[in-house]
């Protein structure tokens, strides 16, 4: 189905479901942004200065998530709810938007986005749910008259990484891919190549880039989430190291490199060794 097909009509009733009431957190907000009596902090805060702190507290959600640490969970979605409320509190001060205008376009574009639920349509899986949206999403920019590349959208703010990943499926869909990994594979060994070959410092960055894009791109290929991949090699080095300190104490810096790379094949042979019975 193309987003052409997908009916436009009226939001459908919804079903009656528990609310949670936010009104006390929009009133903390706007106590501390009232020029006679706020928090001198919070009313010197723009759009920009905030921004940081969305990432900040989004990824402490992911890190409560692979934790599975539900209290830390429910504390940090409260702490990415209050930046939701923040920008929409400016927004209403500059005469831009309010909360509401936030709820009522999320709650507008989740229905339209899920014709398949709340039209008469019908999807046969999630793959199928995700073509369709990517669709209505295109439309959506090009009603509005923006960006029509395959690529549009794909915010320029993300981690490297990420957007690395979400650019690949894009032109993905448009045809523009690898056949399967050992295309994937061979490119990867040759910017292995450019990397050794490059001369100047720019270049050797840029040769770098080209890698960690085809790293990337491997991964995709492998159903492999390169960034929850190199969150784990990142959470073993961390867990390995700190090992291998506690074995020497504070001698480990002065160590030669050989016993440094004795004592890590150690803190690898303890991870894997069976518990007993």
């Amino acid at each position: 189905m193309s987003a052409d097909e997908i009916p436009d009509r009226p939001a459908p009733a919804l079903p009656d479901a528990p609310s949670a009431d936010i009104g006390p957190l929009v009133a903390i907000m706007t106590r501390l942004r009232d020029p006679n009596g706020g928090c001198p902090w919070d009313l010197e805060q723009t759009f920009a200065t905030i921004a940081p702190y969305a990432i900040e507290e989004a990824y402490e959600v992911i890190d409560a998530i692979g934790r599975n640490d539900m209290v830390s969970l429910c504390d940090e979605l409260g702490d990415l709810l209050l930046q939701v409320v923040f920008h929409a509190r400016m927004a209403d001060e500059a005469g831009h938007f309010t909360l509401q205008s936030v709820v009522d376009s999320i709650c507008t574009k989740m229905i339209r986005r899920h014709p398949h639920v709340f039209a008469e349509t019908s999807a046969d899986g999630a793959q199928t749910v995700e073509r369709n949206w990517e669709a209505i999403k295109a439309s959506e920019r090009a009603g509005r008259g923006m960006d029509s590349s395959a690529l549009a959208g794909v915010a320029l703010a993300l981690p490297a990484l990420l957007r690395a990943e979400k650019l690949q499926k894009r032109a993905a869909r448009t045809g523009f891919d690898w056949p399967d990994t050992q295309g994937v594979i061979a490119k990867i060994f040759e910017e292995i190549e450019e990397v050794v070959n490059a001369s100047s410092q720019d270049q050797k960055e840029e040769e770098v880039g080209d890698l960690l894009f085809a790293v990337v791109n491997l991964a995709r290929h492998l159903n492999v989430d390169p960034e929850s991949a190199l969150r784990g090699a990142n959470s073993k080095f961390d867990r390995r190291f700190r090992a291998m300190e506690n074995m020497v104490g504070d001698a480990f810096p002065s160590l030669p490199l050989m016993d440094k790379e004795a004592l890590w094949q150690a803190a690898k042979s303890d991870e894997i060794k069976p518990s007993a019975p």
